[in-house]
C-alpha cells in the first residue's frame, strides 16, 4: 500500500504544460496556452510610419487596438512566399494583445515536464534569447517562445 501511495506521489510531482502549437518557416514553437487569446486567420492591417520593420501594422480586434509582429522578421528568417497569408496568434501580454503572425497552426500538446531542456548553445543567436527552452518530442524539438521577449519593441528594432 505504503508503494502505491508513493507512485501516486511521484506522478503528481511529474508536471505536465499544454502548450499551443505553431510553425513559422521549418521551426516548432509552442506558447503556453493560458497565454493565448485567439488564433485568427489574417486580417487587414493599417500599416504604422515609421515603425520597427518587426511590425507588420495594427489590427482591429472587435475594437481593441492590436500590433501585429511578423515572426518571421523577429526571427531573422526569409519572408514568407507572397500567396501565403499568415495566421494571427493573438496573446495576452502586461501590456496587452499582441498578435504574432506565423504559418501555420499546430495542435495544443500536452508536454511531460521532465522532457523539458535549455535552450540548445547551437541555436541562431537571433532566435536564441526568444526561446526559454525545448522538449523533446519522438519526431523534433519544439521550441517554447518567450512572449514577453518577443514582444519588446526595443529588442525587436535592431531588426531588417
Amino acid at each position: 500500500m505504503a508503494t502505491d501511495a508513493a507512485a501516486t506521489k511521484a506522478k503528481g510531482a511529474q508536471t505536465n504544460t499544454q502548450l499551443a502549437t505553431f510553425f513559422v518557416a521549418d521551426l516548432f514553437f509552442g506558447v503556453n496556452v493560458l497565454c493565448v487569446q485567439e488564433v485568427l486567420r489574417f486580417q487587414h492591417m493599417t500599416s504604422v510610419p515609421q515603425a520597427p520593420a518587426v511590425i507588420e501594422g495594427l489590427i482591429n480586434l472587435r475594437g481593441q487596438i492590436v500590433t501585429a509582429i511578423d515572426m518571421r522578421r523577429r526571427l531573422q528568417l526569409p519572408p514568407r512566399d507572397g500567396d501565403k497569408a499568415p495566421i494571427n496568434v493573438v496573446v495576452r501580454t502586461e501590456d496587452g494583445a499582441v498578435s504574432l503572425l506565423v504559418d501555420e497552426i499546430g495542435d495544443v500538446l500536452d508536454v511531460d515536464s521532465t522532457a523539458w531542456e535549455r535552450t540548445p548553445e547551437n541555436l541562431d543567436g537571433g532566435s536564441r534569447e526568444l526561446i526559454r527552452g525545448v522538449y523533446k518530442l519522438n519526431d523534433r524539438l519544439l521550441l517554447v517562445l518567450d512572449t514577453d521577449k518577443t514582444v519588446e519593441i526595443a529588442t525587436a528594432m535592431g531588426g531588417p
